[in-house]
């Protein structure tokens, strides 16, 4: 039986155990590895830090009318 070592930039990885199984797996995004080969470094969250706007000092949303 086979042992096919597959991964995945969002899923992580798996092993597959048929060669069709691995063919499908890669035509939905995964690739095939060998483990113990170094890969190419994963780039850190590149997401815009936004920024929350201050609200005006005369703003108060958590008072009822009595």
């Amino acid at each position: 039986m086979p042992v096919i070592y597959l991964k995945h930039e969002i899923h992580g990885t798996k092993i597959a155990t048929m060669d069709l199984e691995a063919e499908h797996d890669e035509q939905n995004g995964w690739e095939r590895y060998t483990p113990g080969e170094e890969s190419p470094p994963v780039a850190v969250n590149d997401l815009i830090v936004r920024r929350r706007r201050r609200e005006s000092a005369d703003v108060h949303h958590s008072q009822r009318p009595d």
